[in-house]
């Protein structure tokens, strides 16, 4: 029985067979996530072409479909037309079928024609690579010479290995569980501070609070095992990043806010936003149990259940009513909402000349500093300190 050009012992099939999958990771993460959906990085031809053949081989995806089915998730994220969240979706939904999930987007002309845009469009992907069949079919036959039989089953982890943890886990429990660095608008989290097994992709709040960065770590201790390989291209001229994640620098507080300042809550919004809500926690936490001591016969949740329904983007009727009725109660609560919602709309107003939005962070301070609210009050004064 033929048993395959090349012989291993039996945890030698499982190296190979982790090896090739980890290529297929590296190849999705930056080919087709970080450089062809994002423009987060240049590559220079023979990565890139290596890139896509091998994607050809052991995925059968086609640039194009997922460039833009990734792209219309972010830009229609945790909302019905979103193609594979779990908020709309179910988390049970994607995880397990997210790869029919994608297979379902994939069909949609009308996906492909708005966000497909700048992918590949040269003799070879339309003779070769758009035959994704053909393509996983010959790695087939190359697993099976290799290795014989259980090359088969090396074959089979490849074809998995991408639908379970990208399409599955990353699109399913990255928007459902872990920990967030910043307070974007959707409900992505970083499910591990070390990006490894999925090439930093498990790093998913982070990616989308800044989407162009070709670095998906932010912090001291998170690691992003596709920026170390980028930055390898990169020493080889073979890569060159455009944009990172922006790390807030701070000068001396400034007594009149100038457009500088302005410039640097503007790009470090998650940054802002987040620091508001840690140095504001306790605030929130003693507003909400007085809130429920006084008016115990109405406000009947949790204090863990409270704070999440105040500060909530998006509520059911029910829920926005009882919101409302808390505010209605609490003087200092929905002050603290208002300043929120006001320090918000500060990068939401794209419509605002930059006098105007600087006229309204001014106001902003000068209301935050005459509160009462200790905590408010140093926040107003750590925000004087942001530098471009």
């Amino acid at each position: 029985m033929f048993s395959g050009l090349i012989d291993l012992p039996w945890w030698g099939y499982i190296v190979v067979a982790l090896g090739m999958t980890h290529v297929t990771i590296a190849s999705v993460t930056i080919y087709l996530h970080r450089h062809q959906a994002h423009r987060a990085l240049e590559l220079h031809p023979i990565p890139s072409h290596f890139f896509r053949f091998w994607l050809w081989l052991t995925t059968g995806m086609v640039t194009k479909e997922w460039a833009a089915i990734h792209r219309k998730h972010h830009a229609k994220c945790e909302t019905e037309e979103d193609p594979h969240s779990p908020q709309t979706r179910g988390l049970s939904k994607v995880l397990w079928e997210g790869a029919e999930l994608y297979r379902a987007e994939a069909k949609n002309q009308e996906t492909l024609d708005r966000y497909g845009h700048g992918t590949p469009d040269d003799w070879l992907e339309k003779n070769v690579y758009e035959r994704n069949w053909l393509g996983i079919t010959f790695m087939a036959v190359i697993d099976l010479i290799l290795f014989g039989p259980i090359g088969l089953t090396i074959w089979a982890v490849q074809m998995a290995w991408i639908p379970f943890w990208a399409a599955g886990v990353i699109n399913g429990i990255g928007h459902f569980w872990g920990y967030r660095n910043y307070n974007c608008s959707d409900a992505a989290t970083n499910l591990v501070p070390w990006g490894i097994l999925i090439g930093g992709e498990e790093l998913h709040n982070n990616h989308h609070a800044f989407a162009t960065s070709a670095k998906l770590s932010s912090k001291w201790y998170e690691f992003d095992i596709g920026w170390m390989y980028i930055r390898i291209l990169q020493m080889l001229g073979m890569a060159k990043p455009k944009k990172t994640i922006p790390t807030p620098k701070f000068v001396l507080a400034r007594s009149v806010p100038d457009s500088d300042m302005l410039q640097a809550i503007i790009t470090h919004r998650y940054d802002v936003m987040t620091r508001y809500l840690r140095s504001l926690k306790a605030t929130y936490q003693e507003e909400i149990e007085q809130l429920r001591v006084k008016h115990a016969s109405t406000f009947t949740l949790k204090s863990g259940e409270m704070r999440r329904l105040i500060l909530a983007d998006k509520l059911e009727a029910e829920e926005a009513a009882q919101r409302q009725a808390a505010l209605e109660r609490s003087e200092r609560l929905a002050t603290l909402e208002n300043m929120r919602e006001e320090l918000n709309a500060l990068w939401a107003r794209s419509t605002a000349s930059k006098d105007q939005l600087l006229a309204q962070l001014r106001d902003w301070l000068e209301r935050a500093e005459r509160s009462g609210i200790i905590q408010l009050q140093e926040f107003a004064q750590r925000l004087r300190c942001y530098a471009a």
